[in-house]
Order: structure tokens, then C-alpha cells, then sequence
């Protein structure tokens, strides 16, 4: 994917199209995109919560996943309890 089509999918998911969101999600969480994919959950979108909660599980990242969890993400409370539990 191009520049000027992650550009193009911004625009849609600016614009309220929950598929291009969702899809911006999904190519943010391929690249390891972070940074995207808080902006994204800001602006509330599930699927770019539920990605970040993956890899901050992967990475071990429990102040991320906690974070997530005050903001009511259930797959970040998943991974959270398992990684406290695992740790135990």
C-alpha cells in the first residue's frame, strides 16, 4: 500500500467510514504502528483497540494494556490478567 492510499484511507476514516477505519486499524497493527493506532482508538474505533491490545500483550507492555483497560477495552483485560497470571 502506498502513501497516497494510507493518505486516501485517513481521509475516509476522518470522514466517519468505519470500514476504511477499520482497515487503517488493521495495516497500522501490520506495520507496528503504534502511534496510529492510539489515534485511532481515540477516536474510538474498537478494532484499532483491540490490535494495540495484541501487541502491547506481545511486547509485555502492561501500561499500555492498562490504559486500554480504564478505557473499558475487554481484550486488553483478557491479555492483562493473563500476563499477571502467567507472571505468577
Amino acid at each position: 500500500m502506498t502513501a497516497l492510499d494510507l493518505a486516501a484511507l485517513r481521509r475516509l476514516a476522518e470522514d466517519g467510514n468505519e470500514e476504511a477505519a477499520n482497515r487503517l486499524a488493521e495495516l497500522a497493527a501490520e506495520r507496528g504502528d503504534l502511534e496510529e493506532l492510539r489515534a485511532l482508538v481515540d477516536e474510538g474505533n474498537e478494532v484499532a483497540g483491540n490490535r494495540l491490545a495484541e501487541l502491547a500483550a506481545e511486547r509485555g507492555d502492561l501500561e499500555e494494556l492498562s490504559r486500554l483497560v480504564d478505557e473499558g477495552n475487554e481484550v486488553a483485560a483478557n491479555r492483562l490478567t493473563k500476563l499477571i497470571r502467567d507472571a505468577k
